[in-house]
This record gives structure tokens, C-alpha cells and sequence, in this order.
């Protein structure tokens, strides 16, 4: 339940309580100033409250956007402020001073106000506006949503009046409404091949009541049919696995415009659609696996092998974000570059087209499926992955090395947090003297790069056990001291690496039945749990509790845990091993995951929505 009290005094053919009133408020009028603070005291704290003044003329969708986004504590638009309960002790307290100041005066009784900073238009004298002035100058944060070419403001006269009402009329504001339903950066594919219709299709999801929730678990659904039709390894089974997933995608692209369209953000809508594109996407490459095994070819290590390069990609785009989040401006050259290709129109495409976003690589690995095989599939997506990797790793690098801007404490804990280090590390890390060092990323490069082609080179040996235990020193090394540094973003896309590929190496080397499908399961939870430890800080959770990260052993327990397991098992006993390693850490991290997102939505934790860039 929402209340909307109405100051001022009620105009003639007005629309503004019907509008209210659409939006799910329940209106009630205030006589003065003094009335309009009774009123807003009355309303129960768990409510949201807008004030809104009598003479507001304006689009629909402004007030929509001004005053129903979930997202922020405190909204306002010209004429309008609004509170969730979060922000309701800010406005009240705004509200009683401004009313005491005023003596109590009607809305109409007070000079003109200057210019206000929430609108574009000169303002009125308005009880909504003057409450907004009393939260700017408390240091309040208060949400002004672009409004572009919607109306929203209290005219002062007849004429105005009729003026403001001609350009409300000049504007379709439900036009306006699609457009702003799409992302405002997105890839050439979904910008052009998807989003032209699919947004039609999030309006038909809002007039019938479904909620983006419900439309991420469809085009979940949609893709693990797509995943079990590959599975089959027949051609109509990869023809119809191809259709499925470009469907899956609609549906992906569908219930964020859904969300936009109708305001619908929440928090476990945020994690479930960014969870579920990485399920969809690696439970779809383990279709393609098993399809390929039914046909005789055994391409498990490819489907492992993008799982991690394609895991590894994001880790860099998550860390490198995370490192740069509190820079005030971006002073590097690179930058500046980079800006400068944006503003040749065809540059930006091509740029975002290289990356290989979502809608792009979704579209390959669907046509490829219906007209190639799964090889073939996987090793278009490797390479194109890699190149992609390449360039925009290159990219980052470049600009880290030629910024300027220091990195905070909060930006360096985020990188330890996503480090994922474990108690071997946290002990050694208290027992290394932090004396003269090589930088942070060499001594996480070097610890991978032993590691890997000791397991690539001896396999299950005594030169990788040895190996594990160097890469153990040298993690714990790299974070000694707080990573600050301009690469120690590196850090953890690098020990993301060291994992995951000595579990590919391994498995491969095991060379029976069963170790690569296991070693895929296991590299799936860990990487699962590593995006949850990204969500949870986006979503300024912090990272998982330290009792997680000890009971699935951190990245260096479970490498070295891994290299022990193939030292001292036989092939067929490695291979149970790993499964029943993925079966624990899937539990473990799966429950307290759903625990964590489902506890933070019914508490009301603030919503979120992510407009970053393309996954």
C-alpha cells in the first residue's frame, strides 16, 4: 500500500488524482501545509508516502518513474517528492521544519521559489518542492530520475497551465515508456535483432500482471529444454536446441525491459537473472557435451574449456570494475581514447560487437548448433572468446598503467573478497614477512603458471604436489599487503585461473570415463559460487560470511586438495572423488546462497538493478 497526500488547492479537470491513484496510491487531501505534516505522521512507517502538490501537470509515466521506483530511499520529480520507509524519517523531519519555518502557511502563501534543481522549469511556490530544498540542504540523497521529453511541473497561471497541458499532449508518453524499457548500452545483436520486438512482448508480461521474476524463470526454463534437445545428439535435437536458445534470450532480454517498464526492481530479481544467464549458458554447453558423446565424440574438455576462459573473462570485467568503482574520474589516456572512438558512431558497434556480449554469443553457439557440430561450436566460441578476452584484458591493463587515480580501502577489500583466499592462505599471510616483494599479479601469475604446466607436463606426479605447494606460497604472497596496486585487479581473475585449469589438466590427464563430466560439475559450483561473492557486492552485502569460505576451503585449499586427491588415487577413484567434491561444494554454497538472497528480499533490502555492461 502507497499514500499520495495532495497540497494545495484542487484544480478544475485535473488528472492528477486518477493518475495517483493508476500508480496504486491512495490519495488523500491536505487543506495547508500544516494539515499535509498530520497527514504524512498518520501514515504507517512501513508504507511508501509521496506529497504531491494539486496543480502538478505532467505525464503519467513521470510520476511513475518519480515516485514508484523501488530502488531508492527518496524521490522527486518537479512538484513531487517521495519516501520509501528507508527515507520516511528524512522527508518527516524535512517536512516539520519546513512547515514550522512557514508558520504553517498554505502551499499558495509563500514567495516564489528560484529555479529548483528538480526540474528544468522555473517552479512555483510548492509545498513538494520546498520540502526537496529542506532535504538538499540536510545532505539527504534524493533520486531525480531523467525525465527527457516528459512533462512534470506546477504551472503558476491559466496560461501556463494550458501551455504545460498542450506539451503533455505533444508527447506520447506510453512511446516513451517502451523506449526507456531498453537497456541504454547494449550489444548490435540484441540492440537490433531482439529488442525491436522484445519490448512489445514486456508490455504484454505487464498488462497481464507477470512480474520479471517469472519471466526469468521461463527463459531458464527455455534453455535447459534447449540444453536436454542438444543432449540428444540428434540434428533435429541441435535444430531445435539452436531455436530454443535465441527463444531463451528473447525471454532473458524480455524480463529486464519488463522490469524497467514497470518499475519492478527488486533484489532477488537482480540475482536470480544474473544467476540464472550463467546456469543457462553452462548447462546448455554441458548439453551440447553430452549430445556430442552420444555421437562418439568426446568434447567435454572444450565444454570445460569455455566454461572456464568464459568464467575467467568475467572475473576480469568484475574485478577491474570493482578496483576502479570509488575513482572520481577516469585520468587515463587510454580512456580518453577510447571516448574519442565512441563518438564515430560505427566504432561503438564494432567495439561492443568484438567483446562477444551475451546476445552475440548466444546467437553464434545457436546457429552453429543447428547448422555444425558441437566441436565446431566450441571451438568457434573458444577462439572468439579468447580474442575477446584478449582485447578487453589488454584494454584494462592498458588503463590501469597510465591512470592516475589511487585505489581506496574499500576498492582493495572487494579484491581481497573476491581473491576467495582460504585458511591456508590467511595463516600464511600472518606468518610472511611483508619486507621487499615482487608485485602482487607476478606472484600470482607465477604460482598458476608452475602449477599448470607442471600438471600439463608430469600429470598426477610428485613435480605438481610440489607445484600445489608453491602456488599456495606464492597466493598467499600476493596478498600479504592490501591490493593497491594499478594491476592487483589481476589477482583474482588469476586464481580463478590456477583452479579451474588444474582441474581441466587433471581431469584430462586421468584419461577414463566420468573425470571430465566430474570436473565440469566441480569447476560449475565453484564458479557459481564465485558470482555470488560478485553479487553480494554489487549489491553492497559484502562478501560471503568467512565460515563459507572455510568450509568449502578457499581457492588455494580446494587446488591443493584437487592435486593431492590425483597424486594419491587411481584414475577411477580421482574421478569419484571429484564428483563427490562438486556434490558437497554445489550443496553447500547453493543453499546458503538462496538462504542469503531470499532472507536480504523479505527483509526489504534496498533493490537493485544492473545496467553495466553487456555479460
Amino acid at each position: 500500500m502507497s499514500t499520495a497526500i495532495l497540497t494545495g488547492s484542487p484544480v478544475p479537470g485535473s488528472s492528477i488524482e486518477g493518475d495517483l491513484r493508476s500508480l496504486g496510491f491512495d490519495v488523500r487531501t491536505a487543506s495547508d501545509a500544516g494539515d499535509a505534516e498530520a497527514l504524512l505522521a498518520a501514515v504507517p512507517g512501513d508504507q511508501r508516502v509521496a506529497v504531491v502538490d494539486a496543480r502538478f501537470v505532467g505525464h503519467e509515466h513521470a510520476l511513475r518513474l518519480g515516485l514508484t521506483d523501488p530502488r531508492f530511499p527518496l524521490g522527486a520529480i518537479p512538484g513531487a517528492v517521495t519516501a520509501q520507509p528507508a527515507g520516511r524519517q528524512a522527508l518527516t523531519r524535512a517536512m516539520a521544519r519546513e512547515n514550522s519555518a512557514n508558520a504553517g502557511t498554505a502551499p499558495g502563501g509563500a514567495p516564489a521559489l528560484p529555479k529548483s534543481s528538480v526540474g528544468h522549469v522555473d517552479s512555483v511556490d510548492s509545498l513538494a518542492d520546498r520540502v526537496v530544498a529542506a532535504l538538499d540542504a540536510d545532505g539527504v540523497d534524493v533520486h531525480r530520475p531523467e525525465l527527457g521529453s516528459l512533462v512534470a511541473e506546477v504551472p503558476a497561471d491559466p496560461q501556463a497551465r494550458n501551455e504545460a497541458r498542450q506539451a503533455v499532449a505533444a508527447v506520447d508518453d506510453e512511446a516513451v515508456r517502451l523506449k526507456s524499457a531498453v537497456k541504454a548500452r547494449d550489444g548490435f545483436f540484441t540492440t537490433y535483432c531482439i529488442s525491436p520486438y522484445s519490448r512489445y512482448v514486456a508490455r504484454w508480461c505487464a498488462r497481464r500482471g507477470l512480474t520479471p521474476n517469472q519471466v526469468t524463470t521461463a527463459s531458464l526454463i527455455t534453455a535447459l529444454i534447449a540444453a536436454a534437445c542438444a543432449a540428444t545428439g540428434t540434428r533435429g535435437g541441435f535444430v531445435a536446441a539452436g531455436v530454443l536458445l535465441i527463444a531463451s534470450f528473447v525471454l532473458d532480454c524480455t524480463d529486464g525491459q519488463l522490469a524497467r517498464y514497470s518499475l519492478q526492481y527488486s533484489t532477488l530479481g537482480a540475482w536470480l537473472d544474473a544467476t540464472f544467464d550463467r546456469a543457462k549458458e553452462y548447462a546448455y554447453y554441458a548439453g551440447l557435451a553430452l549430445g556430442a558423446a552420444r555421437g562418439g565424440d568426446d568434447v567435454w574438455a572444450l565444454a570445460l574449456g569455455a566454461m572456464v576462459l568464459q568464467t575467467c573473462r568475467h572475473v576480469v570485467d568484475f574485478s577491474f570494475n570493482e578496483a576502479n568503482h570509488d575513482a572520481t574520474a577516469n585520468t587515463s589516456p587510454t580512456a580518453a581514447l577510447s571516448d574519442k572512438l565512441d563518438s564515430v558512431g560505427w566504432t561503438v558497434w564494432v567495439r561492443r560487437m568484438i567483446v562477444l556480449p551475451i546476445g552475440e554469443r548466444w546467437a553464434m553457439i545457436a546457429v552453429l548448433t543447428a547448422a555444425t557440430t558441437p566441436r565446431i561450436t566450441f571451438y568457434a566460441l573458444l577462439v572468439g572468446c579468447a580474442f575477446a578476452a584478449t582485447y578487453t584484458t589488454a584494454g584494462r591493463v592498458l588503463r590501469s598503467l597510465t591512470r592516475k587515480a589511487r585505489r581506496t580501502d574499500r576498492a582493495a577489500q572487494a579484491l581481497a573478497d573476491l581473491a576467495d583466499s582460504g585458511p591456508l592462505t590467511g595463516l600464511l599471510t600472518r606468518t610472511l614477512p611483508v619486507g621487499i616483494r615482487i608485485p602482487a599479479p607476478l606472484s600470482a601469475a607465477a604460482g598458476v603458471l608452475l602449477l599448470v604446466l607442471a600438471a600439463s607436463l608430469d600429470g598426477p606426479g610428485f613435480s605438481v604436489l610440489l607445484a600445489a605447494v608453491l602456488y599456495v606460497l606464492l597466493s598467499a604472497d600476493a596478498l600479504v599487503r592490501p591490493l593497491k596496486g594499478a594491476l592487483d585487479w589481476l589477482v583474482p581473475p588469476l586464481f580463478r585461473a590456477g583452479e579451474y585449469c588444474t582441474v581441466l589438466v587433471l581431469a584430462a590427464k586421468a584419461d577414463v570415463d566420468g573425470a571430465l563430466p566430474a570436473a565440469f560439475g566441480l569447476v560449475a559450483a565453484v564458479a557459481y559460487h564465485h558470482y555470488d561473492t560478485v553479487y553480494r557486492i554489487r549489491g553492497n552485502a559484502g562478501a560471503p560470511p568467512a565460515w563459507l569460505v572455510r568450509a568449502i576451503g578457499g581457492q588455494d585449499g580446494r587446488t591443493l586438495l584437487v592435486v593431492v586427491l590425483a597424486v594419491l588415487l587411481t584414475a577411477s577413484q580421482f574421478t569419484v572423488a571429484l564428483t563427490a567434491l562438486a556434490v558437497v561444494v554445489a550443496l553447500v554454497v547453493l543453499l546458503e546462497s538462496i538462504r542469503f538472497w531470499v532472507a536480504a528480499h523479505r527483509a526489504g533490502a534496498p533493490s537493485v538493478h544492473d545496467e553495466g555492461e553487456p555479460a
